[in-house]
């Protein structure tokens, strides 16, 4: 991802900031919904955030069985934004995230086994949703909650669930879901909104989570995999603070998980490591523990320009990896973002 811009609204003008005392709700929290979140807590806004899942982390999340731990969503991060980079050196400190000195590896047709680029790789500790976690800290989140409708109430926001249930009224709301969730929520009050979030494709993965009771000794800890239903790879274990078993986390590539999305989950598991072992060149191994999740949402093929979108006279808001760039960076930076617009502030490109 190239160096962000200055972050731009999509509609109307940026205005002069919500101010102290107001109230903001955050739909989503990952990690783009969370920054937001936390920046405007720390701003002096009250905040109160809604996450329909059972925990933090979205495509950060990660996955326990038993004593077994697969990070099935995000796998790493990489750091180019020297605002991210004083996040993450943050984060370091806190010990809540570790450098992963992994072998990453490229693979096409089951051979040609080489080494990736070494850019230097970080991870949450112990999993990749600790950092999210971390984020939710002190703050108002209400999980298993998933906003369904929103409505204009005078000057100010009026929230419910998708049972009718009333979770209250808020001066301003940030959609920090899916692009494709989040213009479905636009479409009843901001046609432009909307419009800028359904513009954006979003590709389906299925991830799979498998483990074996033989270490595996294939010589990396990571491979991109090219020419094959599958696009990556990842032994679990070899991340820092991470239990010592042989577990693997399978990533579909767009075009099979595409093709396959509405495939039973035990149906694309098998299938998944079937492709496995053929990618791989190895001789069959029966996982002892095996199961699949989709992410229907889970790469913008496209992003957005703008860092965030906003309608400032409506004071509604939208952040996440679609707007400005596909990575656990750009999801951070685009909730920076959509924070520092609702408080009125400016930050230099770069955080210089």
């Amino acid at each position: 991802m190239m160096q962000q811009n200055e972050p731009r609204s999509s509609s109307r003008g940026r205005g002069k900031g919500i101010g102290e005392g107001r109230s903001v709700a955050i739909i989503g929290a990952g990690l783009s919904g969370l920054t937001c979140a936390r920046e405007l807590a720390e701003g002096g806004v009250a905040v109160r955030v809604f996450e329909k899942a059972r925990g933090p982390g979205g495509r950060m999340s990660t996955r326990r069985a038993g004593d077994r731990r697969f990070d099935h969503g995000a796998q790493y991060f990489t750091v180019r934004d020297d605002r991210f980079k004083r996040a993450v050196d943050s984060w370091c400190r806190q010990g809540i995230v570790a450098p992963w000195t992994g072998r990453i590896a490229a693979i096409a047709n089951g051979t040609g086994f080489r080494k990736a680029s070494r850019v230097p790789r970080f991870v949450g500790v112990p999993g990749m949703n600790a950092v999210c976690r971390c984020l939710a800290l002190g703050l108002d989140v209400s999980y298993d909650t998933g906003i369904e409708i929103l409505n204009r109430e005078g000057d100010g926001w009026a929230l419910k669930d998708g049972g009718g249930v009333d979770l209250g009224r808020y001066d301003a709301v940030v959609v920090s879901a899916p692009a494709p969730q989040a213009g479905a929520l636009f479409r009843t009050c901001s046609s432009d909104l909307a419009a800028r979030a359904e513009s954006v494709v979003m590709a389906p993965c299925w991830a799979v989570m498998m483990n074996f009771r033989e270490t595996l000794n294939l010589g990396f800890d990571g491979a991109f995999v090219d020419n094959s239903a599958i696009s990556w790879v990842a032994r679990n274990a070899s991340k820092p603070d991470r239990p010592d078993h042989e577990s693997w986390v399978i990533h579909a590539s767009s075009e099979w998980s595409t093709a396959h999305l509405e495939m039973e989950r035990d149906h694309a598991a098998e299938a998944l490591v079937r492709e496995f072992h053929a990618a791989l060149g190895l001789k069959r191994e029966e996982p002892d523990h095996l199961t699949a999740h989709r992410w229907r949402f889970a790469l913008p093929l496209e992003p957005l320009s703008e860092s965030f979108l906003l309608d400032a006279n409506l004071r509604l808001a939208a952040c996440g990896d679609w707007c400005g760039g596909p990575r656990v960076e750009g999801a951070y930076l685009s909730g920076l973002a959509a924070a520092d617009a609702i408080l009125g502030r400016t930050r230099a490109a770069g955080g210089q």
